[in-house]
């Protein structure tokens, strides 16, 4: 544990993609060209960047049900091969991680991608050896706004108290889950998030930058 700073909660929760890892695009791609391949339209990307955070296949069934299992099959072939081209990092973001590390926080990702795809962005983006537990689509029956995921990364954590975790996302399914699973919330606004509407939810705290992140999450001992 560092001399000079440590964690405001014991336990870090981060969601993964706009959050962490900046795949907001390679999100809306992958959508664009499952719509374009089977259904020879595109789709409003906005409408698009409303989904992200909801697992994939309940997005597909909710908006094309007739559709569901070709547009998912296609998306997750396309995103797979273009995920090493098109991910990027957030600037400060694995730094965030490594600070918390640092400070003797434990630290944990709960997201609705699936472990295989989760695992991939973790590693390519250098996150992975910063975080001590995945929890991914398949880990759980239910999912975000649901608090299931954030629960089972707790447990997975070694840990049992949730008043003593913080959950760190950028949708408003992410704060709704935080604060079913009695955890602390902070919204990030460079994800796919609305900032009004993130706002609406009511998080604990609201970072524009990983600057303002470390602060929320890290004080001086």
């Amino acid at each position: 544990m560092t001399d000079s700073l440590r964690p405001r909660w014991p336990v870090v929760i981060f969601d993964l993609d706009g959050t962490l890892a900046d795949t907001v695009n390679l999100i809306v791609e992958s959508y664009q060209y499952a719509f374009r391949t089977v259904m020879g339209r595109e789709e409003d990307p906005d409408v698009i960047r409303s989904w992200i955070g909801r697992p994939l296949s309940s997005a597909f069934r909710d908006h094309a049900p007739e559709h569901a299992d070709q547009l998912y099959d296609t998306y997750l072939g396309w995103n797979a091969d273009n995920t090493e081209r098109l991910i990027r990092s957030y600037e400060g973001a694995r730094e965030v991680l490594a600070a918390l590390g640092e400070a003797g926080a434990k630290v944990a990702v709960a997201t609705s991608k699936r472990r295989e795809s989760a695992q991939q962005a973790m590693d390519l983006l250098g996150l992975s050896p910063h975080v001590g537990a995945l929890v991914a689509l398949e880990d759980t029956e239910i999912h975000k706004p649901e608090p299931a995921p954030l629960l089972l990364a707790l447990e997975r954590l070694g840990q049992s108290d949730p008043s003593k975790a913080a959950y760190v996302g950028d949708a408003v399914v992410d704060v709704l889950a935080g604060k079913a699973a009695g955890m602390a919330t902070i919204a990030v606004t460079w994800g796919a998030g609305v900032r009004a509407n993130l706002d609406k939810v009511r998080p604990d705290g609201v970072a524009t930058t990983t600057a303002e992140l470390r602060d929320l999450l890290l004080t001086s001992a």
